[in-house]
């Protein structure tokens, strides 16, 4: 039921939604960084009363203190969220599902890497330089960068994963 990064654990809400109400995506404000708390709390109300109606619990991986909550309406997510103690409010709308799509698809850091693009290397043996990238093969997951901090123009082929950026070009 709970899931990180947008991945339901107990899915198929669209065909049990179906029969009844048509499903809402419910935004939850939470304290900060307690989002998973929250989510594990929810859960274990919903199983406990056996609330009917509740789909999925989602923990956007991007934004801190709100949780998405997959639902047939607001009375049910109000009803379960009433006591617990990091919720700190209840959004009187609801999210189109493109819109949840797009809070909780992850997107790899090379990705937004362009050539031109000054980065930091954030682990191996360069770890703390700064660099510019000259280019970036998204198959292979790696970047070509030389080296702005180095006394002699350095070029080394990187990891992907392995660099930040810091400023564009």
């Amino acid at each position: 039921m709970v899931s990180e990064g947008g991945e339901a654990k107990e899915g198929g809400g669209e065909e049990k939604a179906a029969k009844s109400w048509p499903i809402k995506y419910v935004v939850l404000r939470t304290t900060a960084r307690q989002e998973m708390n929250v989510a594990l709390m929810l859960e274990s109300i919903a199983k406990g009363s056996g609330a009917k109606g509740l789909y999925a619990i989602v923990v956007p991986p991007e934004i801190r203190g709100y949780l998405i909550i997959e639902a047939e309406g607001l009375h049910i997510v109000h009803r379960l969220a009433r006591d617990i103690k990091h919720v700190k409010g209840k959004a009187m709308g609801s999210l189109k599902r493109d819109e949840v799509q797009k809070l909780i698809k992850t997107v790899s850091p090379i990705e937004k890497i362009r050539p031109g693009d000054t980065v930091e290397i954030v682990s191996g043996p360069f770890k703390g330089l700064k660099a510019k990238v000259l280019s970036v093969d998204m198959q292979k997951n790696v970047v070509v960068v030389r080296m702005l901090e180095a006394s002699y123009s350095m070029e080394a082929t990187i990891p992907g994963d392995d660099v930040r950026p810091v400023k564009k070009k």
